[in-house]
């Protein structure tokens, strides 16, 4: 099962733009296995980071990793040339620093982690604390 579909990758990307990344051959339409070879590579390049903490592939698909996985496809759809838009790089460095927190335990999937909410390991702070007090600062 992928992450994201055509129609996840429509809600962020304007079909013209899709038609023209991937109809090499000028039939003026969506060349939907393009599509689908670039989701399954996005999907790869997510199970290589979460698989080293979760099981993949991951079921239910959280909403972040689909996002993710519509991140990575649209990289790789505009990287097919060499015109990636600087805004595509840098949506997919913050997809894979992502990912990279994942991996590391560091950021929770959501709600529906397989690791627990926040990952067993994860940092997590419950309310504020008090660096200096009166009886801290005495002894300085």
């Amino acid at each position: 099962m992928a992450y994201s579909t055509l129609d996840d990758l429509l809600k962020q990307i304007d079909e013209r733009k899709v038609i023209q990344l991937t109809d090499d051959e000028g039939l003026g339409l969506i060349n939907v296995e393009r599509v689908e070879e670039a989701i399954a590579g996005a999907d790869a390049v997510i199970d290589g980071y979460v698989g080293t903490r979760h099981p993949v592939p991951l079921n239910p698909v959280q909403p972040m990793i689909r996002s993710v996985s519509v991140t990575i496809a649209i990289y790789k759809l505009y990287s097919r040339s060499d015109l990636v838009p600087e805004t595509r790089s840098k949506d997919l460095a913050n997809a894979i620093r992502f990912l990279e927190l994942v991996a590391k335990g560091e950021l929770s999937l959501g709600a529906n982690d397989p690791g627990g909410n926040p990952p067993s390991g994860a940092a997590s702070w419950t309310g504020r604390d008090q660096v200096m007090t009166p009886a801290k600062l005495e002894r300085f």
